[in-house]
């Protein structure tokens, strides 16, 4: 069996956020960790591994930085690793970004894409699922549980306060929840290994029936009007009643005002 997982190199953005004059992120500028959807469907993909000798591989859109969350995933025991960067691809929305990454897969034998459900940078849970369509692939997003049996993949698909359990034949692509498992650690002879070990680095010539009007920002059809930080918002209006009552009025009349009541 060969498992490809897409991940992500995501801001953290606990360091902070910061903007391009575009209004993309300026990620060279911000602290990076691997998107938290895409490590559970890694760990997702290495219990397979442990239980039926599937090979993984790793595959990233992103600057030549983005190498760090591929030896991550090799320290944690994937096989393969192979970056996809190039300044043509740069501000790509989630169509140029699925684009490409189906133009990188074309080149790729495999049973299962597993991808993570959606990017904490974006939160549009797009890219999957428009990865499984440019490349016919069927589909089954949200998944909390995977199994393979034989030649065929059975997800338990979350749905809002239940589940739908699904089916599908391989070759197909799943989107995987952080809920999905907890994610190992790397070990020390991982690390090691990881930091030896050789990245496949890609460029735009090395997609496969992708046209450049499809590509970066350019090929973008995502349009960004503004961009900003966090709006810090101010300490409020506070009040010290007389007594539990006056509180009470006070409060709404407030409510009045503002015509909520």
């Amino acid at each position: 069996m060969k498992i490809v997982v897409c991940i992500k190199q995501v801001p953290d953005t606990k360091g902070g956020v910061k903007f391009n004059p575009d209004g993309t992120l300026d990620r060279g500028a911000m602290l990076a960790i691997m998107n938290p959807d895409d490590k559970a469907g890694l760990e997702a993909a290495l219990k397979l591994k442990d239980e039926f000798g599937a090979e993984v591989t790793v595959l990233t859109m992103g600057l030549p930085k983005a190498a760090d969350a591929l030896r991550e995933a090799l320290a944690m025991g994937a096989d393969k690793a192979i970056l996809v960067t190039d300044r043509v691809l740069g501000g790509a929305d989630t169509w140029a970004t699925s684009t490409t990454i189906a133009g990188a897969l074309r080149n790729l034998d495999y049973d299962l894409i597993i991808t993570g459900r959606q990017a904490i940078d974006g939160d549009t849970a797009q890219v999957g699922p428009q990865i499984a369509e440019h490349l016919g692939l069927p589909v089954i997003s949200y998944a909390q549980d995977i199994k393979v049996e034989g030649d065929k993949v059975i997800v338990q698909r979350q749905y809002d306060d239940r589940y739908h359990v699904v089916e599908a034949k391989m070759p197909c692509l799943i989107t995987a929840l952080s809920e999905l498992n907890k994610p190992r650690y790397m070990t020390p002879g991982g690390i090691f290994d990881a930091c030896k070990a050789e990245i496949t680095t890609w460029g735009r010539a090395d997609l496969k029936d992708v046209d450049d009007s499809n590509l970066g920002l350019k090929g973008s059809p995502t349009k960004i009007a503004k961009a900003s930080d966090k709006v810090r918002k101010g300490a409020g209006e506070k009040i010290v009643p007389d007594s539990p009552e006056d509180g009470a009025a006070y409060i709404v009349a407030k409510f009045k005002e503002k015509h909520i009541i």
